[in-house]
């Protein structure tokens, strides 16, 4: 797609591909935190319901549906009171809808290939990684110009786009494809045999992604769908990336965790699979055609990018760079 004279910003369309523009001049949980070091405060319902002011019905309802950030211990609801008020910050209306130049950095979910793609394409843009929730957080903090994404959304069975729609309608932001990723049970070689799928877990072992990570999300709701308790998991404390999650079962000290199927095989581990995600970019429509991410861009579109994505196991990269949602 070649930029205007004038490097103007034009909206971009949705269901189709992004060619890079041509370079100018030099260019709600089931499961108790577990990170023993978190300070959040937590909210009740009633509590939320009188900050929201509306009925404790309606919080229920918003729970259920995954709108507002919560977490469900021994049958209770429980609101973190930061992502509370982080949610209710990206609700709000009536303010300037600039689209200034943003930190070129690069928020949300660890993901390897993406990592690696970053780093390989000599794009420049630096990366801090602690979650879907956090990146999409610091991305309404204009904290950085990209956040990767993989959350669920159960109504719709469908990720990324319902909680992006519901923080950025009417923004300059484009929601870009960039993987199908291949997710299920890493597992201890020396459990393969005892550890053949989810109900094999109570009792064994589990190192989980922290609150707010599209990991962690996705693995409460498989659990909810298989009616398993968290409960009679042993679970170790967070981790804080995809990689410090599986390193975490390599070294002996979890029996497995919810992890990348390409993850497991480069540290040799057994693996059970269980879904197929979505992974996908939210992105400032105004950083996208700066070089920094034009650069990134052309090398998603490269024989180096594909020939990677084949050699890891359980990627589909055959929709990278494709808009998935428009703001």
């Amino acid at each position: 797609m070649p930029a205007p004279a004038t490097f103007c910003r034009p909206r971009l369309a949705a269901n189709t591909r992004l060619a890079a523009v041509p370079a100018v001049g030099h260019g709600c949980a089931d499961m108790m935190n577990t990170d023993p070091t978190s300070q959040n405060r937590y909210l009740t319902v009633p509590e939320l319901a009188a900050l929201l002011r509306i009925k404790e019905r309606k919080v229920y309802d918003l729970a259920a549906s995954g709108t507002v950030p919560c977490s469900k211990v021994t049958g209770k609801l429980l609101f973190p009171e930061q992502a509370v008020l982080r949610w209710i910050e990206r609700g709000q209306t009536g303010q300037a809808d600039t689209d200034d130049a943003r930190p070129s950095v690069f928020l949300g979910s660890h993901d390897p290939l993406l990592d690696w793609a970053l780093r390989q394409s000599e794009s420049g843009i630096a990366t801090y990684f602690d979650g879907s929730q956090d990146g999409l957080d610091r991305f309404v903090a204009r904290e950085g110009l990209a956040s990767g994404l993989h959350m669920f959304d159960p109504a719709t069975n469908d990720w990324n786009v319902a909680s992006v729609a519901a923080g950025f309608a009417g923004s300059p932001v484009v929601l870009l494809s960039f993987a199908r990723r291949q997710r299920g049970l890493a597992v201890h070689p020396d459990m393969a045999t005892q550890i053949t799928g989810l109900a094999d877990l109570p009792g064994r072992t589990v190192t989980p992604r922290q609150v707010g990570a599209g990991t962690r999300t996705l693995f409460e709701h498989v659990l909810r769908e298989a009616d398993l308790l968290p409960d009679t998991i042993r679970m170790r404390p967070v981790a804080r990336s995809e990689t410090d999650a599986v390193l975490d079962v390599a070294s002996g000290e979890a029996d497995a965790t919810f992890g990348l199927a390409a993850l497991a095989q480069q540290h040799k581990l057994a693996f059970v699979p269980l879904i197929e995600e979505r992974f996908d970019l939210l992105v400032s429509r105004r950083a996208y055609f700066e070089p920094p991410f034009q650069r990134f861009i052309r090398f998603l579109g490269s024989s180096d990018f594909a020939a990677h994505a084949a050699a890891l196991t359980g990627y589909d990269v055959s929709e990278a760079g494709r808009v998935r949602w428009n703001g």
